[in-house]
Parts: structure tokens; sequence; C-alpha cells
């Protein structure tokens, strides 16, 4: 596990959770993308993003790690999804 100021232990945070699953399969957890963009607000200073929508897609690519769903999809499909504007109502 990470330390406790790092982006994985904000996410398991925001979840209410002390650990993920170890496989996909056994995944059952999710955040939306409001979730996401918390977190990735609260990491602002430790993220390298240079907008809100960049620093929400360096905590989906954490999530891919971390067995993390994304509005209910896997993080590489949420990923580009956001990259295709399908949540660009949701940033700044």
């Amino acid at each position: 596990m990470s330390a406790r100021n790092e982006t994985p232990h904000t996410v398991l945070k925001t979840l209410g959770l002390k650990t993920c699953n170890g496989s996909w399969e056994a995944s059952t957890e999710n955040l939306t993308i409001q979730q996401v963009i918390e977190v990735s607000e609260t990491k602002k200073d430790k993220l390298t993003g240079a907008t809100q929508k960049a620093r929400a897609l360096e905590v989906m690519g954490t999530c891919v790690s971390m067995r993390v769903s994304v509005e209910g999809m896997r993080p590489k499909e949420a990923i580009a999804a956001v990259k295709n504007g399908d949540f660009d109502s949701q940033f700044n």
C-alpha cells in the first residue's frame, strides 16, 4: 500500500475501503466521474496535469492498477470516453 498522502490512498478513502480486490473478476469498486474529479482536485499539487481533465485522467490511470471501475466502465474505457469528450460537461 502506498503512503497515506498518495493518490491510491485517496481513491480508497473516497470508496470507503482499506483495500481493493486483486482481480477484475472480483472487483466491485466503482467511482463516478465526479468522485474522480474530487480526487484529482484533492491531489492537485501532486499531479502533473495542467488541466482538471488531465489530472482526472491521471487518477483514472491509477484506477487501472487498483482495479476500480469508473462510471461502471473499466478505467481504460473511461479514459477513452473522457478523451472522446463524453464527460466534457463535468469539467471546468
